[in-house]
């Protein structure tokens, strides 16, 4: 039996809407169900695990990295406007976890002061308990830091650069968008003892938006019109961003606190190699700071 041509088209766009959702279903079987995973390691990562261990351990204290930007996206809704922050509110927490791979944990001691409320609360918990039951009352003193990290989430420049291409020929074509974000990051190590900024290191990490679309756009009769689309997005998540740029930024203090002798390798000649290839890479950027 031959087929109408409406019914032809309905067949083919069918069969294309069935071909869409099996590649789907291919790639992720169920997204409602998907696994949460580990986050993946970046080369900055893996550069500040490789870091030789240090001649001594360092005791570091994190009270906050706070968002400074005031910057803030919109969600609009059909009959509501949501905002948000644009960037993430846990750079405290990414610090401190950023810390602890430094030389997978040989050079830092983070001691907890984000959370020191609650950390204070639970030995005066535990010394009452003890002191009811008749034991030792008193519990052993806690960790003090000699350098405390500061600094915060300085500068978040959207639509830093936008653009895009695309063309079309006789009704099929496609189309390019893309824009580009820059996060800017600022870490400063303070000396407890005298109150001076040993260091300071400003870094900055790009957040890519790519949008890819293809489109038809066909007479198939006097009056029948094909008209098919397709298409995707690819945005980096912001939060990653800030957490290569802090890596950056903890690999940098590093190595610059060894060049102003705040600091050193164990292994001298190690470290000077890694020193070597840092400047040889970011030979022209300098920060502050003072030598012991």
């Amino acid at each position: 039996m031959r087929r109408s041509k409406p019914a032809y088209l309905a067949a083919l766009l069918s069969c294309l809407f069935l071909a869409g959702c099996q590649t789907m279903a291919g790639s992720v079987e169920d997204p409602v169900a998907e696994e949460p995973t580990l986050i993946a390691p970046t080369k900055t990562s893996l550069a500040l695990q490789l870091l030789p261990p240090p001649a001594r351990r360092l005791d570091v204290a994190v009270y906050d990295f706070p968002d400074v930007t005031g910057q803030h996206k919109s969600s609009h809704g059909q009959n509501y406007a949501e905002f948000s922050r644009a960037v993430t509110q846990g750079g405290a927490e990414i610090l401190m976890d950023v810390l602890r791979e430094a030389g997978t944990g040989t050079w830092f001691d983070v001691i907890e002061r984000k959370r020191l409320p609650g950390l204070l609360q639970e030995r005066k918990i535990i010394e009452s308990t003890r002191a009811a039951a008749g034991k030792r009352a008193a519990m052993p003193p806690l960790r003090f830091a000699g350098v405390l990290l500061e600094g915060g989430i300085i500068g978040y420049d959207f639509n830093e650069t936008t653009g895009g291409a695309g063309a079309r020929y006789l009704g099929i074509g496609g189309s390019v968008q893309h824009r580009r974000d820059v996060v800017t990051i600022a870490l400063r190590a303070v000396s407890v003892s005298s109150g001076r900024v040993l260091a300071s290191i400003t870094t900055t990490k790009t957040i890519y938006s790519v949008l890819v679309q293809g489109m038809t756009f066909k007479f198939v009769g006097v009056d029948e019109l094909l008209e098919i689309d397709a298409g995707f997005s690819k945005n980096h998540p912001r939060h990653l961003a800030v957490r290569e740029a802090i890596q950056l930024a903890v690999y940098a203090l590093v190595l610059e606190g060894v060049k102003l002798g705040l600091w050193g390798f164990a292994d001298p000649e190690a470290g000077q190699e890694l020193i070597d290839r840092y400047e040889k890479k970011f030979g022209s950027q300098r920060v502050s700071g003072y030598a012991n």
